[in-house]
């Protein structure tokens, strides 16, 4: 982990971001005291959580039976 200061960390912010998407981590000291940290984020997977969980079926877009649309339209 590498410490360095904030007035290097604002000159130098694009190498200390290379550095953290390697997987490193940079801590950002003020007067010597660690005040931030930098680390990299990890992937957010949105899509596909329910893969393999849910089916469709073959008819999902098939017209309603007329029994539905009549409770749906009163």
């Amino acid at each position: 982990m590498r410490v360095v200061n904030v007035h290097q960390a604002k000159t130098h912010l694009s190498r200390l971001i290379e550095e953290v998407e390697k997987g490193d981590e940079v801590v950002i000291a003020r007067a010597g005291r660690p005040v931030a940290r930098l680390v990299p984020l990890r992937p957010i997977k949105r899509l596909g959580l329910l893969e393999g969980r849910l089916t469709v079926p073959e008819d999902f877009d098939a017209p309603l039976p007329e029994e539905i649309i009549a409770a749906f339209e009163g």
